[in-house]
This record gives structure tokens, C-alpha cells and sequence, in this order.
């Protein structure tokens, strides 16, 4: 599977914290929580997905809808966005032959 032109890999790896960080920020400036959560968008809306540049990096949100949860990408690491806060559901994959 390619990544769309506009989500480049970020150089070097993030964190959980530095992701979560990138995520709460790319969800104020789209308007907050509420403002993804609760506004749903139809599946085939040009606006029911927004990359938003954060220090260089692209944050992509996704808009909840009736039956998907909106959610916030960034690096691989992926966050449920819900009414008040996030919740992380899928971490990226470790490089082969790392310890931890």
C-alpha cells in the first residue's frame, strides 16, 4: 500500500508522547474534540479527511461518522478521537532486530 503524496514519512521515529503531542495539536487547530467528534462528514466528502502540518510534520484527521470513529494518524501511530480526549489504538511496527 502507497502513501498519498501529501503524507511523507517523517524523518527519524516518534515517540508515543511526541505523537500524542502532534495529535492534540493537529486536533485544536482543526477545532477541538467536539468539533471532529461530533461532526460527522459522508465517507465520500472531500472533507472527511484533513492532513494538517504540525512543525513539518503531517497530522491526518479523520472526521467520526455514524458507523467509524474519528481518529488521528501520525507517523504510524493511531488515535481514537473521542468527545473529550484520545485514545491510542495501534502503535507503529518496530524496525526488524530492535530490542525492547
Amino acid at each position: 500500500m502507497t502513501q498519498p503524496e501529501n503524507l511523507q514519512p517523517t524523518p527519524g521515529r516518534i515517540d508515543e508522547t511526541g505523537a500524542t503531542e502532534l495529535v492534540w495539536r493537529a486536533i485544536e487547530i482543526a477545532g477541538g474534540t467536539r468539533s471532529i467528534y461530533r461532526n460527522p462528514r459522508q465517507a465520500f466528502s472531500p472533507q472527511a479527511r484533513r492532513v494538517i502540518d504540525v512543525e513539518g510534520t503531517p497530522v491526518e484527521i479523520r472526521y467520526g461518522e455514524i458507523s467509524t470513529p474519528a481518529i488521528g494518524t501520525v507517523a504510524g501511530w493511531v488515535f481514537e478521537i473521542h468527545d473529550d480526549d484520545i485514545e491510542l489504538l495501534i502503535r507503529p511496527p518496530r524496525p526488524h532486530g530492535s530490542q525492547g
